[in-house]
């Protein structure tokens, strides 16, 4: 899997600041990187059209002070409008460096450029709602604008809005992503995020954003059962098992078998297609050593048919990825009938129902549920969250609207069975679907259904070997 890029909680960055400052690296110094980390940043997309800092009394403004004393450096025409008096030592050296005025920031006049500098990670409570609507009212009046680290008035750990929140152009993420950088509903408040390395050592941590894995082309001597076997479960609504079928089919899976209650036609003639009259039938279709994923859900029911058949494919002993309607039948059960080893697939409703209303961000709520499942949860969503019960998580972000279509979670499980059947690694394979089809969004464009991403997903592939 290719390196994937840091998220930390508020704590984690103060504890991984700390151990720079242990090398015996100054505060101030990181002060210094952190600013001059976002005026280059400030500098190539807005060169030296006039410029507004706002800068808050804590740490987050004195990042503010440096960055506009080095853009004025640069012959930007800077202003420096300051809540009150800056209030930490590094904050207050940096206030001394700066040489120009600092004026009110509710009586100072816009500008084309701004910078958020006000309150950063760490933020615990709401803008006085006075300040939220001038900030908001000064970056509406900018054609550029910057939020240094966080756009003030956002939780760093949920990406809860605890006041009203600008949209900016540039969110600066300093040192290593947060986990408002990712989750929604904060991930929204800005149209390009870039991260800028101050020097903090993340190598330790256990959350991290989806990137692009690579992925490899079959072996010389592989043939169909060697690529992976799976299998795809199906119940009362035979459309949707189908469709999870071809995405699977799609996936770099060697094989594929629907074992359907009803026959349907239509689809790829590679797809094998077995009718189940019953849970004994499934049984017994199962009763293949070669089945390297069984899913089972998409369009399975909620009647005793439904129960039947997912509980004869969890006894079949063969890797499961439960989707749809096999969480809902599970949640009437409780966690404690949750196959331990399996792959989950539940979108908000689907999680409550199974979890309850567990306390923390999605990423806290997400850990807590693979650890007591003891599996892999992919808990789908605009920002969805990969788990896993040894405290590994990614993130994926900026996935395209449009998938809020009917059927795009039957073809997301397919890809998790196929990928699982390919890898044989519930992690690795729960990444890889997730992000294959954020990418076959991506290239099927606006307005799609679920099948027109079938189409892109050997482009999507292709572009990772």
């Amino acid at each position: 899997m290719s390196k994937a890029e840091a998220i930390l909680t508020a704590a984690q960055m103060r504890a991984a600041e700390q151990a720079v400052f242990a090398t015996g690296v100054p505060e101030y110094e990181l002060m210094e990187r952190a600013g001059a980390a976002a005026a280059e940043i400030v500098w190539r997309a807005g060169g030296k059209r006039d410029l507004l800092v706002l800068c808050g009394p804590g740490n987050n403004g004195g990042d503010g002070f440096v960055i506009a004393r080095l853009l004025r450096a640069r012959g930007v025409p800077v202003r420096v409008a300051a809540l009150g008096e800056s209030l930490t030592p590094s904050s207050l050296k940096a206030r001394a460096c700066w040489a120009g005025p600092v004026e009110d920031i509710f009586s100072a006049a816009p500008a084309t450029q701004i910078v958020d500098a006000l309150f950063g990670t760490g933020l615990s409570r709401g803008l006085d709602p006075v300040l939220a609507d001038r900030l908001c009212a000064l970056t509406a009046s900018a054609g550029f604008s910057y939020a240094v680290d966080l756009p003030s008035g956002v939780d760093t750990d949920s990406g809860a809005l605890l006041s009203a929140v600008p949209a900016f152009g540039i969110c600066v993420a300093l040192g290593a992503f947060k986990s408002a950088h990712l989750l929604q509903p904060s991930a929204n408040c800005w149209q390009r995020l870039i991260c800028a390395d101050i020097g903090i050592d993340v190598s330790a941590a256990t959350v991290h954003r989806l990137s692009p894995p690579p992925m490899f082309p079959p072996k010389p001597l592989d043939h169909k059962y060697s690529r992976g076997l799976v299998a795809v479960v199906g119940g009362e609504m035979a459309g949707a098992g189908q469709l999870a079928s071809h995405a699977a089919a799609h996936s770099g899976a060697g094989m594929v078998r629907h074992i359907a209650r009803d026959l349907v036609g239509g689809g790829p003639d590679a797809i094998i297609t077995q009718k189940a009259d019953g849970a004994g039938d499934v049984g017994r279709l199962l009763n293949d050593a070669r089945f390297k994923a069984v899913l089972v859900g998409p369009g399975l029911g909620l009647d005793q048919d439904a129960t039947a058949r997912l509980e004869a494919a969890m006894v079949s002993g063969h890797p499961l990825v439960l989707d749809a309607d096999a969480l809902t039948l599970l949640a009437g059960k409780g966690v404690d009938a949750i196959p331990a080893g399996a792959i989950l697939t539940p979108h908000e409703g689907e999680f409550v129902r199974l979890f309850g209303d567990l306390p923390g961000s999605k990423i806290d709520r997400a850990l807590e549920a693979a650890r007591r499942a003891d599996a892999i949860l992919i808990y789908k969503g605009s920002d969805s969250v990969i788990a896993a019960p040894d405290g590994r998580a990614m993130i994926a972000s900026g996935s395209s609207a449009w998938l809020s279509t009917a059927g795009t979670g039957d073809v997301l499980a397919g890809l998790v069975a196929g990928r699982l059947a390919v890898t044989g690694d519930r992690y690795r394979a729960a990444c890889e679907a997730l992000w294959l089809h954020g990418e076959a969004a991506r290239r099927a464009g606006a307005a799609f259904v679920a099948d027109d991403l079938l189409v892109e997903l050997p482009a999507a592939i292709a572009s990772r070997l």
